[in-house]
């Protein structure tokens, strides 16, 4: 993740970037630019072309900055449910696009807040539903045993979590 042109700060770091290999005259550095940063290859065609004054907006570099770090961590069930609120987020505030997009901000570091909140809030699950729970262990299916302890945060949680780790102000 960021190998060649590193992390920005924000959206205005990049368009500086972008516009520096738009003026040498790189095409390609700054197809990757986009590419490491989650900015469609389209868009930067259209920037290229001049069909748009900046590469990114707040938004799609936010958004951009969230995709390459959530495929780089492979993320998958509950935690993709987290990445999508978070970046829900950021398509209603511009507070959170600019959070999201700041350096040493991570998804990494946002993912393992929420892990800790789940861990730390765990509840036991009534010994009636895992006693009705079966589950495929190897190919043979068997009656769970207990005591089973789950925390997930729900939206409220994940939204107020994200928030306060990105700083985010009101």
């Amino acid at each position: 993740m960021f190998e060649k042109f590193g992390e920005f700060d924000s959206v205005e770091e990049l368009n500086r970037a972008a516009a520096a290999q738009k003026a040498e005259g790189d095409e390609e550095a700054l197809l990757k630019l986009a590419e490491e940063n989650g900015i469609d290859k389209e868009d930067a065609e259209d920037y290229i072309d001049d069909c748009t004054d900046e590469l990114a907006t707040p938004l799609m570099a936010a958004v951009g900055k969230i995709k390459v770090e959530s495929e780089h961590l492979k993320l998958a069930g509950v935690l993709i449910d987290w990445k999508d609120i978070i970046m829900e987020m950021c398509t209603e505030d511009i507070k959170m696009q600019r959070a999201v997009r700041k350096k040493g901000k991570t998804l990494t570091g946002c993912m393992a807040k929420l892990m800790a909140f789940a861990f730390e809030n765990k509840v036991q699950i009534s010994e009636e539903i895992v006693k009705a729970t079966k589950i495929n262990h190897n190919g043979k299916v068997e009656q769970m045993r207990g005591p089973v302890y789950m925390g997930v945060p729900n939206k409220r949680e994940v939204r107020q979590i994200a928030r306060k780790y990105y700083e985010v102000e009101g």
